[in-house]
C-alpha cells in the first residue's frame, strides 16, 4: 500500500471530470484560452490604464527624458504610452512652428516664404523612437521564437503521455512520471495562438485515457480530495476578497492567476464539486462585472467628452465673419473663442481613435478664426493711418483759430470741427491720446480766452446765487409730514427751477451745490423717490456747471459718456455670452449664475441712465444753437 502522505498520488476518474469542468467554465469566463488570453487581456487593460494615468508632458524635453527612460527598458515599455509621447512631442513641435510662423508674418514676412528652422530635439526624438522600435522588434521576434520552442516541448509531452497510455504498464507505477509531465506542461507557457486549442484537446485526450487506467483505493482518493478542497477553498477566499480591491484592473489580473491555479488543482469529493465551483464562479462573476463596468464607464465618459468637443468645434466653425466689421465685434468674438479654448482644456480625452482628429478639427477652426482676424486688423490699420491724417488736419485748423477774438464766429467754427472730429474713425492707440490732446488744447485755449472776455456776467452770477440760496431755504422748509406724492411733485418742481437758474460765482459754486444735494438726498430718502431719478436729477442740476466751460465742455462730457456706454455695452455682452456656458446643475454653478444675472440687470439699468444723460446734453447743445 502507498503512503497516505505521498504528494505524488495518482488521481481517479472523478478527478478527471472535476478538472474538465474547471477548464471548460474557466475558459468560458475568460472567453479566451487561459495561456494566450491572459496575456492579451493584461496587455490591453494595462495599456488603457496607462493611457488614463500617464502625466501629460509639458515640454519637448519632458518627452525626450521619458523616452530615454523607456529606451533603457524597451521590453517592458507600453506601446500606448509611446504613441502618446509621439503625439505630445509633435503637438508641442507644431505649436512652436506655428508661433515662429506667426512672428515671421507679424514682422512683415509672407506666409509662403516661411521655412521652419532645423530642430535638434526632433532629430533626438527620431533617434530614440528608432532605438525603441528596434528593441521591441527584437523582443517580438524572441517571443515568437520562444513560442515555437514551447510548442515543440508540449508536442513532446503529448507524445510521452501517449507512450504511458499505450505502454500497458501499471498506471499506478507510472503516476510519478505522469505528474512530472503535468508539471512540465503547466510550466511551459505561451505557444502560437493558432495551436492552443488543438494542443489542449490532444493533451486532455491522453490525460483522460491515463486516468481511465488508474485504480486507487478509497483512502488515497479521500486524502487527495481533502487536500484539493483545502486549496480550492483558499482560492475561493482569495477571489472573494478581490471584490473589495480598489484597483479594478489589478483585481481582474489577479483573478486570471487564481483561475489558472483552480484549473491546475485536482478534483474534490463528488458531493462538494458543484458547491466549491459555484462559490468560485460567483466570486469571479463579481470581479468580472466590476471590470466590465469600469471600462464601460470610461468609454461612456470619453464619448461624452467627444460630444462636448464636437459642439465646441461647431460653434467656432459657425462664426459669421461677415458680421464682424468693427474692432469691438472682433474683440468680443475673440473673448468667446478664448473662453471656448479654456473650456476645451477642462474636458478630458475623447476615444483614442477620435482624440487626435477632433483636436485637429478644433485647432484648424481656431487657426482660421485668428487668420481672418489678422487680415481684418491689417486692413483696419491702413484705415487708422488715414484717420490719423484727417485728425491732424483738424488740429491744424483748430490751432489756426485759437487766437481769434471773433468770439461768436470762431466758437461756431470750432464747434463744427468738434462735430467733424466725431465722424472720423479711430486711430492707433499709440497716437490717439497725443492727437486728441493737441486738438482739445487748441479748442480749450480759445474758449478760456472767450470766458475771460465775457467776465461781465459776474453780476448776473451773484443774482443767480441769491436765487439758489432762496431755493435751498424752500427745500429745507418742506414738512416731513407732507403727503408723499405732493412732496415728490414739489421736490421735482424745485429741482427744475434750480436747473433753470444760471451760473453762480465760482467760489460759491461747490458750497451751494453741496447744500442743495444734501437736502435733495434727504428728501429722496424720506419720500422714497427712485435712485435713478435722483441720479438723473443730480446730473441735470450739474449740467449748468459743465456749460460754464462752453459747448466744447459739453462735447467732451458727451464723448466721455459715449465711451462709458460702449464699454458697459461690451461688458454686458461678455456677461451674456458667459451665461451661455454656465448651468445651474451644481450649487456652485447656480450661485454663479445668480450673481451674473444680477450684474446683467444692473448693467442694463446703468446703460439706460447713461442714455438719459446723453439725451440731456443733446438738449443743452440744441438749446445753445
Amino acid at each position: 500500500m502507498m503512503d497516505a502522505h505521498d504528494t505524488n498520488l495518482p488521481l481517479n476518474q472523478g478527478e478527471l471530470e472535476e478538472e474538465k469542468k474547471t477548464v471548460e467554465v474557466s475558459e468560458a469566463i475568460t472567453e479566451t484560452p487561459a495561456e494566450e488570453g491572459t496575456e492579451k487581456v493584461t496587455e490591453e487593460v494595462t495599456a488603457e490604464v496607462q493611457t488614463e494615468a500617464a502625466p501629460k508632458p509639458a515640454t519637448k524635453e519632458d518627452v525626450l527624458n521619458r523616452l530615454k527612460e523607456l529606451a533603457q527598458d524597451s521590453e517592458n515599455a507600453n506601446k500606448q504610452e509611446i504613441d502618446n509621447l509621439k503625439q505630445s512631442f509633435y503637438k508641442l513641435h507644431n505649436a512652436e512652428v506655428e508661433a515662429a510662423k506667426k512672428q515671421f508674418i507679424d514682422n512683415g514676412g509672407v506666409a509662403e516664404d516661411f521655412t521652419p528652422k532645423d530642430d535638434p530635439t526632433e532629430e533626438e526624438f527620431k533617434r530614440l523612437m528608432g532605438s525603441i522600435k528596434e528593441k521591441r522588434s527584437r523582443l517580438v521576434a524572441e517571443q515568437e521564437r520562444q513560442k515555437e520552442e514551447n510548442l515543440q516541448v508540449k508536442l513532446s509531452i503529448i507524445e510521452e503521455l501517449k507512450e504511458l497510455v499505450e505502454s500497458g504498464d501499471d498506471a499506478n507505477k507510472s503516476y510519478t512520471e505522469f505528474k512530472k509531465l503535468q508539471q512540465q506542461w503547466n510550466e511551459t507557457k505561451l505557444v502560437p495562438q493558432g495551436k492552443v486549442n488543438e494542443l489542449w484537446k490532444n493533451y486532455q485526450l491522453y490525460v483522460e485515457k491515463f486516468y481511465d487506467l488508474l485504480k486507487l483505493n478509497n483512502e488515497f482518493r479521500e486524502y487527495d480530495f481533502k487536500k484539493n478542497l483545502e486549496i480550492k477553498t483558499h482560492l475561493c477566499e482569495a477571489a472573494e476578497k478581490l471584490a473589495d480591491e480598489e484597483d479594478v484592473v489589478s483585481a481582474f489580473h489577479q483573478l486570471q492567476k487564481l483561475h489558472q491555479e483552480f484549473r491546475d488543482t485536482g478534483p474534490v469529493a463528488k458531493e462538494l464539486r458543484d458547491e466549491i465551483w459555484n462559490r468560485f464562479k460567483a466570486a469571479s462573476t463579481a470581479v468580472n462585472r466590476r471590470h466590465q463596468q469600469h471600462f464601460e464607464a470610461l468609454k461612456e465618459s470619453e464619448q461624452h467628452n467627444l460630444d462636448q468637443k464636437t459642439v465646441i468645434c461647431e460653434i467656432v466653425e459657425a462664426i459669421e465673419y461677415d458680421e464682424l466689421k468693427t474692432f469691438s465685434a472682433w474683440e468680443n468674438k475673440t473673448q468667446e473663442v478664448i473662453a471656448l479654448q479654456n473650456k476645451w482644456k477642462t474636458i478630458g480625452f475623447a476615444p483614442q481613435k477620435m482624440n487626435v482628429k477632433i483636436f485637429e478639427r478644433f485647432r484648424h477652426a481656431c487657426d482660421d478664426f485668428f487668420k481672418k482676424k489678422g487680415e481684418f486688423f491689417k486692413a483696419l490699420k491702413e484705415g487708422m493711418n488715414e484717420n490719423l491724417e484727417k485728425k491732424k488736419a483738424l488740429c491744424e485748423k483748430a490751432e489756426a483759430l485759437k487766437d481769434s477774438t471773433d468770439w461768436k464766429a470762431t466758437a461756431d467754427a470750432l464747434t463744427k470741427l468738434q462735430k467733424e472730429w466725431k465722424t472720423i474713425g479711430p486711430v492707433a492707440k499709440k497716437y490717439s491720446d497725443a492727437v486728441w490732446k493737441r486738438f482739445i488744447t487748441a479748442c480749450d485755449y480759445f474758449f478760456d480766452q472767450k470766458n475771460k472776455a465775457t467776465s461781465s456776467q459776474r453780476s448776473v452770477e451773484v443774482e443767480n446765487m441769491e436765487k439758489k440760496k432762496a431755493l435751498i431755504e424752500k427745500l429745507a422748509s418742506i414738512d416731513e409730514n407732507m403727503d408723499t406724492d405732493e412732496a415728490g411733485t414739489l421736490v421735482r418742481d424745485l429741482m427744475k427751477e434750480w436747473n433753470s437758474i444760471g451760473h453762480v460765482p465760482f467760489k460759491e459754486k461747490d458750497k451751494l451745490y453741496k447744500q442743495y444735494h444734501g437736502l435733495i438726498d434727504q428728501l429722496f430718502d424720506r419720500f422714497n423717490i427712485s435712485a435713478s431719478n435722483k441720479k438723473l436729477s443730480n446730473f441735470r442740476s450739474n449740467i449748468s456747471n459743465i456749460q460754464g466751460g462752453g459747448s466744447q465742455s459739453l462735447y467732451r462730457e458727451r464723448e466721455k459718456l459715449v465711451r462709458i456706454y460702449e464699454n458697459m455695452k461690451n461688458e454686458l455682452q461678455t456677461y451674456e455670452n458667459n451665461l451661455g456656458f454656465l448651468t445651474s446643475s451644481s450649487k456652485k454653478g447656480s450661485s454663479l449664475l445668480t450673481e451674473l444675472n444680477r450684474k446683467v440687470d444692473k448693467l442694463k439699468a446703468d446703460l439706460e441712465l447713461v442714455l438719459q444723460k446723453i439725451k440731456v446734453i443733446d438738449e443743452s447743445l440744441k438749446a445753445e444753437e
